[in-house]
């Protein structure tokens, strides 16, 4: 994503890696992000382990956040799409704090969502059963994309930031 993003026009958009700051997914991704020279953001929370953002990412763009709400709250508010693996209670928070702002429109900008890992998903939860029960829409499902390749999820992204956010920069909800 960072090579892709370094080699846009200087004059659109430039798009960062953000993860929450941690060890594993996150940490690679920070990695993958200096490796390829570029800067990326930590956005680090207040936890009984996990307290230091992981050694890639940017110094100066490392942010510690003592409330999650603020930390989703700047999450949302800057990211241009999301890409959500498997995880415990928090990713299940993040995710569906976006996935009921993209819902109920309360977030008006385009949100790519990708959901990695589509076995773990499918057993932790059953999206298809939540439309069977009226609890959500058939068309909510769209509000995410679901793959197991990392090609399919670059590309799609890819796909969605050229179509929808290389020419709205800036953050926004």
């Amino acid at each position: 994503m960072t090579q892709w993003s370094k080699a846009l026009d200087s004059h659109e958009r430039r798009f960062v890696v953000c993860t929450g700051g941690g060890p594993g997914i996150m940490e690679a991704a920070n990695r993958g992000a200096a490796d390829a020279r570029g800067m990326n953001v930590g956005l680090t929370i207040s936890l009984p382990a996990e307290e230091f953002g992981n050694p890639y990412v940017t110094r100066e763009l490392a942010f510690h956040f003592h409330y999650f709400f603020m930390r989703k709250f700047w999450f949302a508010y800057l990211a241009k799409a999301v890409i959500v693996f498997p995880g415990g209670f928090g990713t299940l928070d993040e995710m569906f704090e976006l996935l009921t702002l993209r819902q109920t429109r309360k977030m008006s900008k385009p949100m790519p969502i990708v959901i990695f890992g589509t076995e773990f998903w499918r057993q932790v939860v059953d999206f298809d059963a939540l439309v069977r029960h009226g609890t959500i829409n058939a068309r909510d499902l769209e509000l995410m994309h679901h793959t197991d390749s990392v090609d399919d999820a670059y590309n799609w992204i890819v796909q969605q930031l050229t179509e929808h956010a290389v020419g709205q920069p800036g953050p926004m909800l």
